[in-house]
């Protein structure tokens, strides 16, 4: 075992740089930063950003896996650290043999410099350390390229050529072809007539005016953008590209894809792998979006004994796919192992075989059958099983090599079309569920559960009450608003099982006590306990401020005015700036009920940038229906010019105070950038 990791270890190490020379490492996740020091700072927590090597994500991903095998392997007594003393052995497992007298050198090193005194090492420390030791091993001046996985191609940052991304061929023909199959009929794209091919790379060139990445959010997210406010035709100008992959790119971080290292004309330059990136984002969002008990209350049917239907809430997007394959397993003729993973427990095509089988319905006619399991060959059974899946309209993201060689994205991907397709969550008839069972997700937790993922953070937020428990994420968002303001030392982010629930209680507390002490929030009558319990009213209440908090810093950073800008501040602004474009709406507040029509704020857009706003669109009836077309209509001008708008059009029209004071911030953030060109012009 410890041979294993130590070879794998190396293998993923490769061509590691002097540390003379090379001052650029990759990061794995990025975060939204009010500069440049925090996103470092908080990313050193949570991701290997010392590491001076020349490798792709996906190795870096495999190296991060084996560092974490070796540190757990080591770390005996399970609290997330390796005493100084089990050090030259857990240097072993990943290939470092150092003498005796070189460990006990590097210990009292470690201890001269350890400000914490408690002679113990993290998983960061212990990175660093192995990247250290293994610089030291290889000639300074070594450097190699990266031998591409099967099936890649590599492509260097023409910046830093250290940074290697790998676009899969694989995802650029599985998504040439969802993108083929479901805006067939739409008209601006012609697809049905002049598909995409998906051979060649012909997708990042459809995708370069913004039109595809328009169409395909509102196909994950219908009513996303107002495609009136898409520039289209065959003769659109560069200017106009950039207008529609900034309304792209804006309305793609409103629906919760994390956006933030990607500009229009990275797109437009047709960046592979940051194209493919964008697009697995939004169809992945797709895919999921109906996968909820709102839409399918036999989700409750996956629940195991002493589970509530919190529980399900509870669960990763993976780990909710993964149960409902499962259960099917568990009712049909498979007599297998549990499938843990989409990666090697599905490569040899009998979970699927056995899948596909039962969720057919019994009047479905051709029948799917258990045929691919008569072939031997791994390759013709995974085709045999697509066939297979053919009959059910569900072959969708995986080709046969996919599923052999356990390509876990698109075999999720894969899954998650079975489910939309077949779910065969049918709820007995001694079964019996209420209104109280079935959780529907509010448009203002959607809204800032779209917020928080936008901004990267990790984990994933699913659901607010559940994933914010811990209060990682909201650690994470406090180092992104105010940087330095979280001693990461007093933050347990690996939690022993026995002391899970006191560990995350401190957590909490710790995190109502930075937003009282040094956010300066007002957090009154709420305790930590209140956030481990998930409760609506006190969580929400401070996700609000987060948000809010987020906002006004980044308004304070770009306007440069040396003072705090508030609420009253925003409205000065607001109606200074009207005048100033001879308009003739203004506020009073954010409840003002003039505003639910949206003119006031197209005025402001159009005021911001001249001619960006086509007033015969806007409607003059006084109807819900009527100021609904302008809300929507509004948020899609709003992000088109850049400005990055989370609230829906209903908050628009509801005249939500706390969501309406977001737009106004946000479009006073965008007025502070640097000049804009008119339509005109």
């Amino acid at each position: 075992m410890e041979k294993d990791l130590s070879q794998q270890s190396s293998a993923c190490y490769l061509a590691v740089k002097s540390a003379k020379n090379c001052r650029s490492f990759l990061s794995v996740s990025s975060y939204t930063s009010l500069n440049s020091t925090s996103s470092t700072s908080l990313a050193k927590k949570f991701s290997i950003q010392d590491l001076k090597v020349n490798i792709n994500e996906s190795q870096l991903e495999e190296f991060r896996s084996i560092m974490l095998e070796a540190f757990n392997k080591s770390d005996i007594n399970g609290n997330g650290y390796i005493e100084l003393g089990e050090l030259r052995e857990a240097l072993k497992t990943v290939g470092i043999d150092i003498p005796g007298y070189q460990a006990r050198t590097i210990e009292d090193e470690f201890k001269k410099n350890d400000k914490s005194q408690d002679g113990k090492l993290s998983l960061d420390e212990f990175e660093k350390l192995y990247s250290r030791l293994k610089s030291e091993k290889e000639e300074r001046t070594f450097k190699t390229r990266v031998k591409p996985i099967s099936g890649t191609t590599e492509i260097r940052n023409k910046e830093n050529d250290s940074i290697v991304h790998t676009v899969r061929h694989s995802e650029q023909l599985a998504f040439s072809k969802w993108i083929n199959q479901n805006l067939a009929l739409d008209s601006d794209l012609n697809l049905s007539q002049n598909p995409i091919d998906p051979e060649t790379k012909d997708l990042y060139t459809r995708c370069n005016d913004g039109i595809v990445l328009c169409k395909l959010i509102n196909f994950s997210v219908p009513k996303t953008i107002d495609e009136r406010t898409i520039n289209r035709g065959k003769n659109i100008t560069i200017y106009q590209k950039l207008e529609n992959l900034e309304l792209a790119l804006r309305s793609a971080e409103a629906i919760g894809c994390h956006v933030i290292n990607i500009r229009p004309n990275d797109i437009r330059d047709e960046k592979e792998h940051l194209i493919l990136g964008l697009l697995w984002q939004i169809i992945q969002i797709g895919l999921f979006s109906e996968i909820n008990l709102t839409h399918h209350p036999g989700l409750v049917m996956l629940l195991k004994d002493g589970e509530s239907k919190e529980d399900l809430l509870k669960l990763t997007k993976e780990e909710l796919l993964l149960r409902w394959f499962n259960y099917h397993l568990a009712r049909s003729a498979y007599s297998g192992r549990e499938v843990k993973n989409f990666g090697n427990d599905i490569k040899d095509s009998v979970a699927y075989s056995h899948l596909l089988k039962q969720i057919c319905p019994s009047n479905h006619r051709p029948m799917v059958t258990l045929a691919p399991l008569n072939e031997n060959d791994l390759n013709r059974r995974a085709e045999a099983m697509l066939t297979e899946a053919e009959k059910l309209k569900a072959r969708d993201f995986v080709t046969a090599n996919d599923v052999v060689s356990g390509n876990q994205k698109l075999n999720m991907a894969f899954v998650a079309n079975l489910f939309n397709t077949y779910p065969a969550l049918d709820v007995p008839e001694d079964v019996t569920i209420q209104d109280e069972d079935i959780i529907e997700e509010t448009r203002e937790e959607k809204t800032y559960r779209n917020w928080m993922n936008s901004m990267g953070v990790n984990p994933y937020v699913n659901y607010l009450y559940t994933d914010l428990q811990d209060c990682l994420v909201i650690f994470q968002l406090y180092d992104m608003i105010k940087p330095g303001s979280v001693d990461w030392n007093r933050v347990v982010k690996k939690f022993v099982p026995i002391k899970i629930k006191f560990q995350k209680l401190d957590n909490c507390n710790y995190a109502v006590d930075i937003g009282k002490k040094v956010m300066n929030f007002k957090l009154v009558g709420i305790q930590g306990s209140n956030l481990l319990d998930g409760d609506k009213t006190f969580t929400l209440a401070l996700v609000w401020q987060l948000m809010r908090a987020y906002t006004l810093a980044m308004l304070d950073k770009i306007a440069g005015q040396g003072h705090p800008i508030v609420e009253n501040g925003i409205i000065e602004w607001t109606n200074n700036k009207l005048k100033s474009a001879d308009k003739k709406t203004f506020i009073n507040n954010f409840q003002d009920p003039v505003i639910s029509d949206s003119r006031v704020i197209c005025d402001l857009i159009d005021a911001i940038k001249p001619g960006s706003v086509q007033y015969d669109l806007l409607k003059t009836e006084n109807t819900n229906e009527a100021k609904m077309e302008n809300a929507r209509y509004a948020v899609s001008i709003a992000r088109k010019i850049g400005a990055r708008v989370f609230a829906l059009p209903e908050d628009i029209v509801e005249v939500k105070q706390k969501l309406v004071m977001t737009i106004f911030a946000t479009l006073m953030i965008q007025d502070y950038q640097p000049p804009q060109v008119s339509l005109e012009q």
